[in-house]
């Protein structure tokens, strides 16, 4: 059985990252932990953690042993590169590239046992598909036809909903004989 592990977006160079990946590679785990542990590498550390990480996938979903598990494959491969830049001498400008890694680690066992399916977490309560109430009532469409303008007493249109003007103004329009009044109301925001 095989158990995967990822380090996604390590802020160090995969070129000093495979340094310490090359020290492990087809190892005992316990073996291969006590390496990286005396080793002199800054990329040593967050390596031994994902190997930590690992083993404790291994037993918690698999119910695998420590000691039956080694460094199948351990792969480092380039992020995201940040690109910043340095001032320097007489107005200019260099790059900088600050390179990420993403580390994949396959550990699998020294002496097939048999296959184990991953141990499911037991759960309280019963997890819900749907979130949403299920008495929600769909939209409403209203059509243009059914809004009718505002009047007053005398039968001048006040308000005229379908003409609204720019920039979130409300367009009034009102009078007789070709005579029309436009005010502006400004919403507050």
């Amino acid at each position: 059985m095989e158990v995967k592990a990822k380090l996604r977006n390590l802020r160090m160079s995969p070129r000093k990252v495979r340094l310490a990946a090359g020290l492990i590679r087809g190892k005992k785990v316990k073996t291969a932990l006590d390496q990286l542990n005396f080793s002199g590498k800054w990329s040593a550390k967050p390596v031994a953690k994902l190997v930590q990480s690992a083993v404790a996938n291994a037993k918690n979903n698999f119910g695998l042993a420590e000691d039956n598990l080694y460094i199948k494959e351990i792969s480092v491969d380039g992020g995201a590169t940040l690109k910043r830049w340095m001032p320097r001498a007489h107005g200019r400008a260099t790059p900088l590239n600050k390179r990420t890694s993403h580390v994949n680690l396959t550990l699998a066992e020294l002496v097939a046992s048999k296959d184990k399916e991953a141990i499911k977490p037991k759960t309280d309560k019963p997890v819900k598909a749907d979130k949403r109430p299920a008495e929600a009532e769909p939209l409403k469409v209203v059509n243009k036809e059914e809004i009718k303008p505002e009047t007053d007493e005398q039968g001048k249109v006040v308000a005229d909903l379908h003409n609204e003007g720019h920039g979130k103004h409300t367009k009034i329009e009102g009078g007789k004989r070709g005579f029309t009044t436009k005010v502006f109301r400004r919403k507050s925001g």
